[in-house]
């Protein structure tokens, strides 16, 4: 995932204009290129965390939405941050953009790693995640079967790692929410 134009500088206004078909995500004004299509394993583990969080909150006020779903993280000042999640749970209706995307930091992501975004997966979103308050962050690894989650606190980001035996781990942002990794990670 490498950056376009990186001397140039663009906001959510510019990103807006953009008509050329392909997927971007705006990070500091910094513009990066979305992977093309997503691999079988990518969607499978997509789909899966994403039917176990929508079912999980039928009848909740929390919400999950899958990519392409903008998130702008810094709408109220700069806004110069859009990013698409791969998953995501908003709880504060107030965050929903009529419809089209999410103003504010979501309370909960999950990014799933590909050979292009392990780096920025792994350290630019997490850093711009922890900054903006996301109070959780699941960095998924489809080749290893391995999940890292990040757990917002005062101090920062406290990670723990899972494999794929780890049938329930909890989705701290989200009380009584468990997320089975058997089946998340089952057929690949």
């Amino acid at each position: 995932m490498e950056a376009a134009r990186k001397n140039e500088y663009f906001t959510y206004a510019d990103y807006c204009n953009w008509e050329d078909g392909e997927r971007w995500e705006l990070i500091d004004g910094v513009a990066y290129a979305m992977s093309p299509g997503a691999s079988f394993g990518h969607q499978s583990i997509s789909g899966e965390i994403f039917g176990q969080l929508r079912d999980f909150l039928k009848g909740k006020t929390c919400r999950a939405f899958a990519a392409p779903f903008d998130v702008r993280l810094n709408a109220d000042g700069a806004d110069d941050t859009v990013v698409q999640p791969d998953v995501l749970v908003v709880c504060d209706k107030s965050k929903l953009e009529g419809g089209k995307g999410v103003i504010g930091a979501p309370d909960f992501i999950v990014e799933i790693l590909s050979p292009s975004s392990l780096r920025h997966d792994m350290i630019i979103k997490k850093r711009l995640y922890q900054q903006s308050g996301v109070r959780e962050y699941w960095i998924v690894d489809p080749d290893n079967k391995i999940l890292t989650t990040h757990v917002l606190t005062k101090a920062g980001y406290v990670s723990r790692s899972f494999d794929e035996q780890d049938d329930g781990v909890a989705v701290e942002a989200l009380e009584g929410c468990v997320i089975n990794l058997v089946d998340v990670f089952e057929g690949l």
